[in-house]
């Protein structure tokens, strides 16, 4: 008979003088397994001794000491090789104190240890597949009852431990087909929700992420990361606007500035500009959302380094479609996909912009998803470093061909412009103009892409009768125009309204409740952490050269001194395309005086209220800001 363990004193003594034998310890513990492998009024006692003094050594929550875990290691070590002994109806209490263990309380060989005993119960036919997968997933992260200190130190081995966890999964998914299946269910039940810890967030993410890296996230097909976008997007809504930076609602985008930015060397955001003007202080979604997508953009670098990046982005697109595209204003979630485009701009930066192009042409999509695309395109083609101007002008030829034929179904001039029925028109309109705006310099110095902007019918869709010049955000038409009249993009003077105000009644009622024609999703990123990957392929409104940029001030004053509003006498770029001609715009004062109030005599610019005069807000037209604050006014 093989030697008893009669108690645990006795067991680490003998073990210390090394008095076992591998195979004689294998031995006690085969022993310890079938004197309770019967009925319970059939256990003798000292049998039952036996296996309590084994339990004891399997104890999850006792402290362990070196004596402690050298014991554990070879008690795991022979179950290890006596899993065929080990029965879920007499063995229920040893299962459940190893199933219980964290390997995160033991050192690297006793992790190790414990994890080959788990692949091997695993891999033992419809017995503990189930339950070890639990337990793998449950340790992707301390186990909290551990206390806060023990957690913090924990994160030092986060490292080894999440890389040993894979290694094991891995094993398994390859040795047990149902694994992958199992897996993915089990790690639904387990997602952490928004409202946990920042720390358990981010171990837990970090690691289930780590599954993508290979053949197993194929399996998965995209649904790991789908849940991430989803716990990204409950942090980002669950960020109100007041958190964010407030803004004059007075003053247009290009002039929405912050006094206190400073640049560095390289002409980038200096981290003041976080600290103090970001939604970081005080703000616990703020500041889980940022260790998070610390997690999520480093993963991405890694699958870009291993050549998964493409595979995993067509993923991340649909994820993008169903979870951020059409969340209302979302706010820094979307720069996942930002990141993923800058890693590879030949084909997820191109793919990304043709998904949004092809949404908003799509007539089977929503208003509002249409809508939302093209503000998604315009922002990216405007603020990404990494899109080619090529890209930008491809794009724009395909919006402006959309928008040249809406025009032409709707040729008929109408009695009072109604924003809201043509609003995917007018976003459309207000996308190019945008884009424009970032891109028109470096459009006009290319002689071949100039050419291309000359050709594209931008005359008769900007001066239909549907009047977008009227109903898109003035700031931007000011810009826009101001910078096509600096690169003498048309022949005749454009008048240029007052920047005292925002917008009018029609750019009011363009946007609706949604607001989508204020909607700019890059506009610059204020979480401190997860800066860095974006800041470097951000392009902010003071990098961009314009084409007014090197007139003189005389210049910019005979521009800015330009009468009211005088659209229809411009000829826009192109002669090639003639919309057809306004037939009843010269019936407008004979036939009826609403049209007159609502279109000719109307100012893009809403006069001064009567609290702006108690109060004495009269606002100076500004000058081309540095920067440009987050236009995210609810």
């Amino acid at each position: 008979m093989g030697v008893e363990l009669l108690s645990n004193e006795v067991a680490m003594a003998d073990m210390e003088e090394s008095s076992f034998s591998d195979s004689e310890t294998a031995a006690s513990v085969i022993e310890a397994l079938e004197g309770v492998s019967k009925a319970p009024n059939m256990i003798a006692p000292a049998d039952r001794d036996q296996y309590d003094n084994l339990l004891y050594i399997l104890d999850p929550t006792k402290e362990m000491h070196f004596q402690d875990e050298a014991l554990l290691v070879v008690a795991l070590r022979t179950l290890t090789q006596a899993v065929h002994k080990i029965d879920p109806v007499f063995h229920g209490e040893l299962l459940s104190n190893i199933f219980d263990m964290s390997i995160w309380k033991y050192g690297p060989d006793t992790g190790s240890t414990l994890l080959e005993l788990i692949a091997r119960l695993a891999a033992v036919a419809d017995k503990f597949l189930d339950t070890c997968l639990h337990m793998l997933v449950n340790n992707f992260e301390p186990h909290r009852r551990s206390g806060k200190s023990t957690f913090q130190r924990s994160l030092a081995r986060k490292e080894v431990v999440h890389s040993q966890l894979l290694m094991v999964l891995h094993y398994i998914a390859e040795l047990v087909p149902l694994a992958p299946m199992k897996l993915k269910y089990i790690i639904g039940l387990r997602m952490p929700k928004y409202t946990d810890p920042k720390e358990v967030i981010i171990m837990f993410v970090d690691c289930m992420l780590g599954l993508e890296n290979d053949e197993i996230g194929d399996f998965f097909g995209g649904v790991l990361l789908a849940k991430v976008v989803d716990l990204l997007t409950d942090l980002d809504v669950n960020i109100s606007w007041e958190d964010i930076l407030q803004e004059d609602t007075n003053k247009g985008m290009f002039d929405m500035e912050l006094e206190d930015v400073v640049e560095n060397a390289d002409g980038l955001i200096d981290g003041k500009f976080i600290e103090e003007y970001g939604v970081l202080k005080g703000n616990a979604y703020a500041d889980k959302l940022d260790g998070l997508m610390v997690v999520v953009c480093s993963h991405l670098t890694t699958w870009a380094s291993n050549g998964r990046l493409v595979t995993v982005f067509r993923n991340l697109k649909e994820s993008f479609r169903r979870s951020v595209m059409n969340a209302y204003k979302s706010k820094f979630v979307q720069f996942v996909m930002f990141y993923a485009c800058s890693l590879d701009p030949e084909i997820c930066g191109q793919e990304f912009a043709f998904m949004l192009r092809d949404i908003f042409l799509s007539r089977i999509e929503t208003p509002i998803s249409r809508m939302s695309a093209v503000a998604y395109l315009a922002s990216y083609l405007s603020r990404a470093k990494f899109v080619s101007t090529s890209l930008a002008v491809d794009i724009l030829q395909s919006l402006l061909d959309w928008c040249f034929e809406y025009c032409q179904r709707h040729n008929d001039p109408e009695k009072i412009i109604n924003p809201k029925v043509h609003r995917i028109f007018y976003s459309g309109c207000q996308a190019l103009m945008y884009t424009l705006c970032f891109h028109m310099r470096s459009i006009v110095d290319d002689p071949q892409l100039k050419s291309e902007l000359l050709r594209m019918p931008m005359q008769p869709v900007l001066h239909h009768a549907l009047s977008p010049l009227k109903v898109c955000l003035p700031s931007i038409v000011h810009e826009f125009l101001r910078q096509a009249k600096a690169a003498n993009l048309y022949k005749k003077s454009v008048s240029f309204f007052s920047e005292n105000l925002l917008e009018s009644e029609f750019s009011k009622a363009f946007g609706g409740v949604e607001r989508l024609d204020m909607f700019f999703p890059f506009d610059p990123y204020l979480l401190k952490d997860s800066d860095s990957f974006i800041r470097p392929n951000f392009k902010f409104w003071s990098s961009v050269k314009t084409t007014y940029s090197n007139c003189n001030s005389e210049d910019d004053e005979e521009f800015e001194d330009l009468d009211g509003p005088d659209f229809a006498e411009a000829g826009f770029f192109s002669e090639n395309h003639k919309a057809e001609p306004d037939s009843d715009e010269d019936d407008d004062d004979d036939n009826d005086n609403d049209i007159e109030l609502s279109m000719n005599k109307m100012s893009i610019t809403p006069k001064l209220s009567i609290h702006d005069h108690l109060t004495g807000k009269h606002h100076i037209p500004a000058r081309m800001p540095a920067r440009i604050r987050p236009s995210v006014s609810p």
